[in-house]
């Protein structure tokens, strides 16, 4: 019996419409933390503190929603249908240091992000998270 590969699953296209929009989104949220923190380690020598607190200000509602600013007039219509699922999914709180709107612009860029990892199309991932990054972290 061939081994689950859960680092890098790859799930057919049903599988993935019949997870919800928030399942999606929790999954798009760890992918979203692991590229920042990948991206940070390997911009520079900081500490464990200053690696901390540069992701924070990276992953949040507030900075998640600026950020899809920069994709959203690159998304396909497939893309963008997914991240209107999220972002409109129904959510029990909002955290304290953001607005209801970025909260949500928030989980629809995480429910995108874990739709396209999980149907294993790392490179638009990939090429999401560039365009995020010369949007708004360049320079």
């Amino acid at each position: 019996m061939a081994e689950k590969n859960y680092l890098q699953p790859v799930l057919s296209k049903a599988q993935v419409n019949a997870m919800s929009s928030l399942a999606l989104a929790h999954v798009g949220d760890a992918v979203f933390e692991l590229l920042v923190r990948l991206y940070l380690a390997e911009a520079g020598n900081e500490t464990s503190a200053g690696l901390h607190k540069a992701s924070v200000d990276m992953v949040n509602a507030r900075a998640q929603s600026r950020d899809v600013q920069q994709i959203l007039p690159r998304l396909t219509e497939e893309e963008l249908a997914v991240f209107h699922r999220g972002r409109n999914a129904r959510v029990n709180s909002v955290p304290r240091h953001a607005k209801v709107g970025e909260y949500h612009e928030a989980t629809g860029l995480e429910a995108l992000l874990g739709y396209l990892y999980l149907l294993g199309r790392s490179e638009r991932v990939n090429a999401l998270f560039q365009m995020i990054l010369e949007g708004c972290y360049a320079g």
